[in-house]
Formats: structure tokens, C-alpha cells, sequence
């Protein structure tokens, strides 16, 4: 595997002109293809659907990297691997998105009836939805695009409609009277999970109802309400109010009485330790009205209208609540009013709406039994959260599952297969059923979610038998982030282990490994948000700085359940570290770099060749483990490190020696024949391109492009995505000691020479005493040239020295620098260093200061101290190497 003439790249790497050319060579190539025939390992992951009105968001970049990451790998390991793509329908976004394009027409989508409004939305699929999968081949996700689904397409449809009959049928799914949440903006119910909560300022109003002794105060944020209360409710146990129990007090603003009632649910300590009770708005009111038999009265209407009669009928909810609370304070019922009031207000997840508790007719999963299933399932191992500390957030979650409204008020969705008889007959058709002639079907359709939580098994193929379904489930591992653990997460979990209960346990799971990622912040740890301008667009890092730094700035700040914090300078970066690949590449070609055909013989290479062979073995089994536990993270930090400190800065330099010795034009290698230094040159061109080839393989997880391009660039095959995973092995502790040594000696000289004022290309002439002593002796060629220093001639003479591991280098710098000017500098640096040491012993020696001031302030002090101590030290060393 080598190229026969040493080529040349260009002098710069262009992301744009390597990218899209790369990607359409892998997909025509069918490299991203899976064969569920293989007799190979299988290993699957799904991809967590977008949104079919969305656009690549910073979120979406992330999971796709750490995905594409774990499938590279496992298909240069060997594995059958398939990472499926798809999309999701996303009921009321993409309903919205279409009846704003109808607005602009002056229509409605009733204007058009429902059939015509579901053909408008396809028409606009087929037209808009989807440019994130174009945007997905922008980023390298290497997805099977042959098996890429749809949760509305004719195969998804069939698996909704047979699992909602067999739950039906199963009695985990009824049709019930509940207080749901209510979108007056969506007009439609929202499950718990679409529900964001924040903090919002309001007022805390409290009102007396009744009236002298008989009377009795409650507190609300929602006044309106009032207008919907059947009764007062006390805590049993509360001996304020045990002559009133039984009782009725009238309802302000209404004329009519209610009744007191005791009920456990009322905390007595919270505020007069007395509430009004509306059942048909609220869910504890809900349920405390089914305990006591309590009527439900509906005061609003589906837009947040009251529909009370009197005079705030009419009125939004938001205009009755001042106009109440006026009419209460007209008639000295106002007690007392607390405003701001800081409380936490439901709000539509999809429009940011209020959102309304409102009693109304649903359909739900009875969770219990499901959920119950997808917490074992963790609890016995079966399932794996990565990090494991997720487990307690899963079971708080699953173990308290409140059942899920599955019924929206949309027309974009899968229709709820139920139908319903002219004489109150009710039946769930399956998809090779038909209903009745005369049933008209139920109008809602299901939540999104419902068919998104089928998403590991139908997309397989279930309800059928299919091979794929025996190849790839369960799926290996889902990667998402921990936010939509409870939105989807444990949904597939309940339906997967439903779906699939005639396996066997541990084969019904829909995956093996969840891997939790955190959010993307900035680099300050904020959320990030439009209104605070903090918002990174991938597609213009991509545009910018290229695809690969893009995926490696947010895999190297990816640990397991923790927050992303990412910058622009970090992904500038990132473009700084695939050009550093490029360069070092590009100079390995030029010098003949070729991977070895025949199998490597580190015992008889040189120590620099055994020491980065050495060390790549070791970052080769680091990077393993480190995938295995999924720290992207870490992984990044290694091959960064490995590949610019000790293969770039290091060992590029250090072949510049051997290299050299095959070129009698260049100089040649002192004391090697010509034979002998041709022979250390290719065995340098040979490890070098070893070296590459295999840092190459372990970076193309997470940076494809470019390490393609380069791999093949340096071997002359098709693709480094198909070629095996390195399994290099070896390990040479003495070439490690020895090299770590000659680093230690380099890098203490080369600060030696800044000190001095030496420019890091300067020549100097210096002499290395006692080197021949020490296991350096055979590196003193290699040395000289990583530190520009010429051997001495007659007439040197010492005028700096520095000892550093039993050797004493002595530099004859008078010619190469003002030894006068320097002693200044020194002596002004020095002086400088004194005060701020005299300063921090000052503050440290005050008592006062030490018992008083913050520990963090103390602490950076005593920090100032060592470090104006330590400067002391090195400044007076170097004053004492200058001679004269």
C-alpha cells in the first residue's frame, strides 16, 4: 500500500474543494450502504429525526458528529454497520408553517377542508421540507440514504395504525374526560413534555369569599377562574376552618353558593390554607372535583375566550383577569394583592403560548404498565444510560409517569384510527381493516411523538417480519441529548419493549447503549438564544472554517451528560489544527513518505522511530478505550495532542536528520556511509508514512474529509472510510525514557534561548558537555538541529551555560547578543519579581487578611507568591550564566 513517486499537495487545503467532491465519491461508491444479509457484525444506530420544516441547528451538528464518529469507527472495525436517516413529521410545527404560507393568500385551511389542507402539506414537503438532509451531506453524515424514512410515508403509517389497535385492544389506550394542556394559540392539546415551564412575573390576588364570620379568603394568580369555582376547599385537619366544612359560602360576582369541602390534597401551611376549586381548569381542582362529586364548569372557550355569562363574557382570559379583579375590588372583596409575583407559568413549546388546563374529551396510553417495563429494563441492565448518573433523573421520570395525551386537534398527523357508529358504536381498525360503511372516524390525529417512539422498529420494517428487523434490532446505541431523555427516550423504550414482547428480553429492547450528550453553549456556559446574539449557525463554521473543524470543535467539547461550551476562536482552531495535518502531510510526501509494504521491524530502527512508534501504539489503545466509554471528548484531546506535539513539533523534526542522510545535495548525515544513509532515510520515509497512515485512520471518525483526502493522497487507495481500524501494537518503554529526555533537554535550552534574547532560527555555536555520557550521546546530530546550534570552533568561547539532564550546554551568544543590555533587563525583571513577592508575603503575614478575606482572594495570593518566588529563581540562575 504505497504510492511509487512522492507527489505534491497543494501549498493550502481548501475544505470547500475537497468536501462535496469527497462526499458524492463515498455515497456513489456505496460505502455508506448496509447489507442486512451480512454475515458481519451489525451494528445500528437511528438517527433522532428532525424536523422536516427544519434547518441544521448547532444541536443537530453535534449529534450527527458523535454519531458518525461511533459508525466510521465500527465500519473500519469490520462491523455491518447502518446508521438510518429520516424525518419526522412534526405535527404542529410543519401545520403551522403551512397555514402562514395560506395566510399570505388570504386563506384558511378551512377555506380548503381537510383533504385538500394534508395534499397542500405534501405538496410543500415535496417542495421545502427537507433541505436539512442536504445540509446532512454538508456535515459527512456517512448515512444510508437508501433506507432514509419518514413518519408519515405508507410503511411508518402501517406501524402507527397496528400499535395503537393492539394497545387499544390491550385496553392501554382510552378516551376519557381529563384536564389536558391547552394551546389557544396551536388549538390544540399538549402533552406534559410540551410544556415548557419559566419563572414569570404576575400577581398573587387574594379574595374573600362569603361574608362575616362565614366567610373565608383564598388566594389566586388566576382570578378569572373564579368565574368557573364549584366549591372552597380546607385541609380535614385544620381546625380554622372545621365549623365551615359542610358549609356554603357565596361566589363574588356570580350570585351562587358553594360548598366548603375537606380534602386532603390542601397544604394548610401554604398560604390562608384555604383554595378555590375549578374543575374544568385545573388539575388538582380536576381531581379533587372527582373525589367529591363536584360539577365541572367550563368558563372558557378553545381560543382563551370566557364564555361565562355576565359581563366578562367575550373577554380574552388576559383581559378578563383586571377587569375581575376591578369588580372584586368594587365590592371591598379584595384582601390583599402581591404583585410581582414570581411563579411558574406554563408556556406552548412550539409558539411560546400560555398555556390553558381545560377539561376536555382525549385520548390517552395508560402508562403504567409500559412504563414500569422501561424502567426494568434499566434497572436489570438491559439498557445502559451513558453517563450512569442519568438513571436517577430516568426513574424519577418513569416511575411517576402521569398517562399521555395522545390526542391532538390537528389535521397534519396520523389520524387516530378509531371510527364511530351511528349508535354510539366505537372501533379501532387496523391497516388491513376496513370500519363499517356509515362510521365516520375520530377527527383528531396522534401526537408526533406517538409515531416518533416506534422510531427504532418501524423504520426496520415492523409490523412485518422483515431481515432487517433480525439484522439490526435492537439498535446498538442511541446518542441524543439528555434534554428529550423523557420526550422520546423512554417513549421508545415503552413502545419498543411493547412492540417486541414475544423476544426475549434482553432482545425486545430498541437499543442497547443510550449516550446522553449535554446542550451547546457559548463559551461563557450561557444558553444560547437569539435575543442574547450568542446563537452559532453550523453552516457558516462549515462555510468559514470547513466542515472537519466544525465537527471537531464540538466533539472535543463533548463529555458524557455534561454541557457543550464551543467559540469561534476554538473552531478557528480546530481549521488551524486540519492545516497543521495538511502541512505535516504535505511535507512527508515531498520527502517521499510511503506506507510500508511489507510488516514494520521497530527493533531495528533508530530510538526517535521506536519512541513514536512506541507512542502510537499506546495513543491507538487509549483512543479505543476512550471510544468504548464514549468520551468524544478525550478522544479529541489525545489525537490533538499526539498529533501536533509529538508527531508535527516532534517527530517531523526529528526525521529532517535521517532524511537529509540520503541526499549527499542536502548535507548528508555525519558518519554514515552513503549506503547506510540511504538506508536511514527510507526507513524514516517508511515510518513516517506509517505514522501518518495510522493517525489518519484514528482521526477520520471525526474529521473525514480531510483525512481522506490526505490517506489517499499518501497511499494511492480508494478511501481510508473502508480501510481497517488501527490495531498496531507495541511498546518500547526505553525509546520512550530516551526521547522524553532529549524533550526535556530541547525544550529547558530553547526557553534558555529566549531568555537570552536569541531568535528561535538564530545559529548559535555551542558545546555539549558530558553528552557522551548519557543516553543522549547518539542524539547529539538530532539535538543540534532542534536547537540551531553549530559546533564550536576555534576561538569559542563559553558565554552562557545551562545544566539540564547531566549535560551542560554552553552557548557562545557575545556576538549574538548585548550581554550588558541583557544583565539590565535581567536585573529589572528581578527586581520587579522581588516587590511582588514582598507584596504577597505582606498581605499573607496580616492576620486580618488571611481570617477575613474571601478564601479564593487568599488562595490567589499565595499563587502570586510561588509564582513571583519561582521567576526570583530563574532570573537569578540565568544572571549567574552570564559570563563577563
Amino acid at each position: 500500500m504505497s504510492r511509487a513517486d512522492p507527489i505534491e499537495l497543494p501549498s493550502q487545503y481548501a475544505p470547500a474543494e475537497v468536501e462535496g467532491p469527497r462526499y458524492e465519491h463515498w455515497e456513489k461508491a456505496g460505502y455508506f450502504a448496509a447489507d442486512a444479509y451480512s454475515t458481519a457484525p451489525a451494528y445500528c444506530i437511528v438517527i433522532p429525526p428532525p424536523n422536516v420544516t427544519g434547518s441544521l441547528h448547532i444541536g443537530h451538528a453535534l449529534d450527527h458528529t458523535l454519531i458518525d464518529a461511533l459508525i466510521r469507527r465500527r465500519r473500519m472495525q469490520g462491523y455491518n454497520t447502518l446508521w438510518l436517516p429520516g424525518m419526522d413529521h412534526a405535527g404542529i410545527a410543519t401545520q403551522n408553517v403551512v397555514e402562514r404560507e395560506l395566510a399570505k393568500e388570504g386563506l384558511s385551511r378551512h377555506d380548503l377542508g381537510r383533504e385538500a389542507f394534508v395534499e397542500r402539506v405534501w405538496q410543500w414537503k415535496a417542495e421545502s421540507g427537507g433541505k436539512i438532509l442536504g445540509q446532512m451531506r454538508r456535515l459527512g453524515d456517512s448515512v444510508d440514504w437508501s433506507r432514509e424514512r419518514f413518519t408519515m410515508d405508507a410503511g411508518l403509517s402501517r406501524a402507527v395504525q397496528t400499535i395503537f389497535k393492539q394497545l387499544y385492544d390491550d385496553g392501554l389506550i382510552y378516551r376519557a374526560e381529563r384536564i389536558i394542556n391547552w394551546c389557544p394559540r396551536c388549538l390544540t392539546a399538549l402533552s406534559d413534555i410540551e410544556v415548557d415551564h419559566t419563572d414569570d412575573e404576575g400577581e398573587l390576588t387574594s379574595i374573600r369569599y362569603g361574608d362575616g364570620d362565614q366567610s373565608i379568603v383564598v388566594a389566586t394568580t388566576r382570578p378569572e377562574t373564579m368565574l368557573g369555582d364549584t366549591a372552597v376547599a380546607v385541609h380535614p385537619d385544620d381546625p380554622r376552618y372545621a365549623r365551615l366544612v359542610g358549609q356554603t359560602v357565596e361566589l363574588p360576582l356570580t350570585g351562587r353558593r358553594i360548598p366548603v369541602i375537606a380534602d386532603d390534597h390542601v397544604d394548610p401551611t401554604f398560604g390562608t390554607g384555604a383554595v378555590k376549586v375549578t374543575p374544568a381548569h385545573d388539575p388538582n381542582d380536576f381531581e379533587i372535583g372527582r373525589r367529591h362529586d363536584l360539577p365541572s364548569l367550563t368558563i372558557m372557550d378553545e381560543h382563551g375566550v370566557i364564555t361565562a355569562h355576565g359581563p366578562f363574557q367575550g373577554l380574552d382570559r388576559f383581559e378578563a383577569r383586571p377587569a375581575v379583579v376591578a369588580a372584586l375590588r368594587e365590592e371591598g372583596r379584595i384582601v390583599a394583592e402581591v404583585r410581582p409575583y414570581v411563579h411558574a407559568v406554563g408556556h406552548c413549546s412550539r409558539c411560546g403560548t400560555t398555556v390553558e388546563p381545560r377539561q376536555s374529551l382525549q385520548w390517552f396510553v395508560r402508562v403504567a404498565p409500559l412504563a414500569k417495563a422501561a424502567g426494568d429494563a434499566v434497572r436489570d441492565g438491559r439498557v445502559r444510560l451513558n453517563p450512569p448518573e442519568m438513571n436517577a433523573r430516568y426513574f424519577s421520570w418513569v416511575d411517576d409517569m402521569h398517562d399521555w395525551t395522545i390526542s391532538r386537534q390537528l389535521w397534519w398527523g396520523h389520524r387516530i384510527p378509531v371510527f364511530y357508529g351511528p349508535n354510539g358504536q366505537v372501533c379501532s381498525v387496523g391497516p388491513d381493516e376496513q370500519a363499517p360503511d356509515g362510521w365516520y372516524q375520530d377527527p383528531d390525529v396522534l401526537d408526533t411523538w406517538f409515531s416518533s417512539a416506534l422510531w427504532p422498529f418501524s423504520t426496520l420494517g415492523w409490523p412485518d417480519d422483515t431481515q432487517d428487523l433480525h439484522a439490526f434490532y435492537p439498535t446498538s446505541v442511541l446518542v441524543t441529548g439528555y434534554d428529550i431523555l423523557f420526550f422520546w427516550v423512554a417513549r421508545m423504550m415503552m413502545f419498543g419493549l411493547y412492540a417486541m414482547r414475544d423476544k426475549a428480553p434482553a432482545d425486545a429492547v430498541p437499543f442497547r447503549v443510550v449516550v446522553l450528550h449535554g446542550l451547546v453553549r457559548d463559551q461563557f456556559g450561557k444558553k444560547m438564544s437569539k435575543s442574547r446574539g450568542n446563537t452559532v449557525d453550523p453552516l457558516d463554521w462549515m462555510d468559514r472554517f470547513g466542515a472537519d473543524a466544525t465537527r471537531f470543535t464540538l466533539a472535543r467539547g463533548a463529555n458524557p451528560g455534561s454541557d457543550i461550551a464551543i467559540s469561534e476562536e476554538w473552531a478557528a482552531g480546530s481549521r488551524n489544527f486540519c492545516n497543521k495535518l495538511w502541512n505535516a502531510a504535505r511535507f512527508a510526501l515531498l520527502n517521499g513518505a510511503h506506507v510500508p509494504a511489507a510488516e514494520l521491524t521497530p527493533a531495528a530502527y533508530s530510538v526517535p522511530d521506536r519512541w513514536i512508534l512506541s507512542r502510537l501504539s499506546a495513543v491507538i489503545a487509549e483512543v479505543d478505550e476512550l471510544f468504548e466509554q464514549f468520551e468524544f471528548g478525550k478522544i479529541c484531546d489525545v489525537l490533538y495532542h499526539f498529533a501536533w506535539d509529538e508527531v508535527c513539533d516532534w517527530y517531523l523534526e526529528l526525521t529532517k536528520v535521517p532524511l537529509a542522510s540520503g541526499d549527499p545535495s542536502r548535507g548528508g548525515q555525519g558518519g554514515l556511509s552513503p549506503q547506510a544513509g540511504a538506508e536511514a532515510a527510507e526507513t524514516a520515509r517508511q515510518v513516517l508514512g506509517f505514522v501518518l497512515d495510522q493517525l489518519l485512520r484514528l482521526l477520520h471518525p471525526v474529521m473525514p474529509f480531510v483525512t481522506d483526502e490526505l490517506w489517499t493522497a499518501l497511499t494511492g487507495e480508494d478511501s481510508v472510510m473502508v480501510t481497517p481500524w488501527p490495531a498496531f501494537s507495541y511498546a518500547d518503554p526505553a525509546a520512550e525514557a530516551e526521547i522524553s529526555s532529549m524533550m526535556r533537554l530541547v525544550t529547558e535550552v530553547r526557553r534558555f534561548r529566549s531568555d537570552q534574547g536569541l531568535r528561535p532560527g538564530q545559529r548559535v555555536a555551542a558545546r555539549l558537555v558530558g553528552i557522551e555520557a548519557t543516553p543522549l550521546a547518539g542524539h547529539e546530530e538530532q539535538i543540534r538541529s532542534l536547537l540551531r546550534l553549530t559546533a564550536p570552533v576555534d576561538g569559542f568561547a563559553a558565554s552562557a551555560s545551562l545544566a539540564a539532564e547531566d549535560i551542560t550546554v554552553e552557548l557562545d551568544v557575545a556576538g549574538a547578543v548585548d550581554v550588558a543590555a541583557e544583565r539590565r533587563r535581567l536585573d529589572k525583571d528581578l527586581a520587579a519579581a522581588r516587590s511582588e513577592a514582598e507584596q504577597a508575603e505582606r498581605k499573607l503575614g496580616n492576620a486580618d487578611f488571611t481570617a477575613k478575606a474571601p478564601a479564593a482572594v487568599v488562595d490567589k495570593t499565595r499563587e502570586r507568591l510561588a509564582a513571583a518566588q519561582s521567576d526570583i529563581a530563574r532570573l537569578e540562575q540565568r544572571l549567574a550564566a552570564i559570563v563577563g
